[in-house]
This record gives structure tokens, sequence and C-alpha cells, in this order.
């Protein structure tokens, strides 16, 4: 199912991506934007996860140089019936974290400085649980390639403004093409993230929950991750908004037209369901 769901969300931003080309330049424009739409989904699909982790700065850890946190993450891996991944730290004082990679041979979890100061373990379990959830139902191969595709339509699209499609034809069509893609292909791409985003959050905490046994653990993190992301401004995502739906809380300040649809569900509803299993558990 997940690859599936991959296929379509491959499809539907290809397409994407040549209406965006034809409406700079016409058949011709659809016709490059093919082109580099087929290049940019073979691309995703190898290399998008490396393409994240630099656009974060995250450096690789091990056991000497982050113990407490590389164990985690092995003896959770273990417990998911899951290969151990490579383990990133990100320089960042938001608390925020994220998986990424094409199959769960081939993954990382990679979580900022500022998550590790404002976590305690019972907590971090939680959101490390999350991310592996997200790597065995393989939601990171779907996640990276809509990140890095529906980073590429926007670009596509100020690209075409900026340098004036269509003037080869003689008349004004491809600038107001372009024009028209640049105000409507990151709301379209958008909209495409937030159609796989609710729902896989939903059933990573679920997930986490199994992984972690600890329910109220994640439900804890959730609470202080949303209230101190909130505060501080994650520049890196300020700048690749496209890349958001990534991350277990939105890294987003809340400013620009990049935040006027949530691809995150909400965090109360969240810690309610968590709260709900922990329940159920209790009973």
């Amino acid at each position: 199912m997940n690859y599936l769901r991959t296929g379509i969300l491959l499809a539907g931003l290809t397409a994407l991506f040549m209406a965006v080309g034809y409406l700079i330049d016409g058949p011709e424009g659809m016709a490059i934007a093919f082109v580099v739409a087929a290049a940019m989904n073979l691309f995703s699909y190898w290399k998008s996860d490396k393409l994240v982790l630099s656009m974060y700065r995250a450096q690789e850890v091990d056991d000497r140089s982050a113990p407490e946190f590389v164990g985690l993450v092995r003896e959770l891996s273990a417990r998911a019936g899951l290969p151990m991944p490579r383990t990133y730290l990100i320089d960042n004082p938001q608390p925020n974290a994220f998986a990424t990679g094409r199959n769960p041979d081939n993954s990382a979890v990679a979580v900022t400085t500022g998550l590790l100061r404002t976590l305690n373990t019972r907590e971090l379990a939680g959101v490390v649980g999350h991310e592996l959830s997200h790597i065995k139902s393989r939601d990171t191969l779907t996640m990276t390639v809509t990140a890095t595709l529906a980073g590429a339509v926007s670009m596509l699209a100020q690209f075409g403004l900026l340098f004036g499609g269509g003037r080869r034809s003689g008349n004004n069509r491809g600038g107001i093409g372009a024009l028209l893609a640049v105000m409507l292909a990151p709301l379209a791409a958008m909209l495409v993230q937030m159609g796989i985003s609710r729902t896989r959050e939903y059933a990573a905490d679920r997930s986490s929950a199994e992984i972690s046994r600890d329910p109220l653990g994640l439900a804890s993190a959730l609470a202080k991750i949303d209230s101190t992301a909130r505060q501080i401004v994650n520049t890196p995502a300020e700048n690749n908004p496209t890349t958001a739906p990534l991350f277990i809380i939105n890294p987003l300040s809340g400013g620009g037209m990049a935040n006027l649809f949530s691809t995150h569900p909400s965090t109360g509803k969240r810690i309610a369901a968590l709260e709900a299993i922990a329940d159920s558990r209790a009973a």
C-alpha cells in the first residue's frame, strides 16, 4: 500500500510539474518539465534522504559521540524488529525530529540538539519510537520524496516568473502563466502533502506506543515540543517549508502562505488519542 501511495504521489507531482511547465511556456515547456520531473523522480528515490540531511546540516553520530541517544535508538529498533538506522544530530535549538530513507535498510533518524536538551529519557523514547514507526511502515520514502518534489515544483514556478517564460512566442501568456504557477503551484504541492500527513502521524503515534510501551511518554514529549517549538525559529525549515511534514511537530513559526494549511494534525488531538490508548491499557 505504501509503494502504491508513493507511486500515486509521484504521478500527481509529476503531472503538477508538467502543468507548471505548460503555464510557463506551453507544450514545449511541458515537455521540458516532464524530462526534469522524470530525473527528479529518480533522484528523489535514491538521494532525497541525503539531500534533506544535508539541508539541515545533520551530523552522523555514534556510541562515542552520542551514547545515550544512539543506545536508545538501538534498543527500540531491536524491539521493533528493524535494522539499526543511521543516527544524526542537528545543531538547532528547536526541539524536533524526523526520519528519512527509502526503506528500513537505508534509513536514518535525526534529532535536534534542542530535543535532547528538552526531553527526558522516557519522552525521548516516545519520539524515537514515532520515527521508527515511520521507517517500519516505509512512510519515510513517501515523506522525503514528496518534500523534494514539492520543493522542485515551487522552484520551477519561481524560475519561470524570474526568467519570463514564453518570451520566445512573442506574447505575454508565459509571463501570466508563470505568475499563476508561482501563486498556485506551492499551494497545490502543499495540498498533496496534506493528503498523506495527518493519518500518517496518528498511525505513527499509535505504533510508537507499542514500540516504547509508554504512550504517555510520547504524549508528554509532544506537549513539550509543541509549546517550545512555537517560540524558537527553525531557520532551515523556514527556508524550505516543503520539508515541514517530515518533522514530528510542525517546525514553522506560523508566518507566510506555507502555514495557511497545517500538514500536521492537532497536537491536542494526538495527545488525547495517546491518553486514550493508555486508559485502555489500564482498564
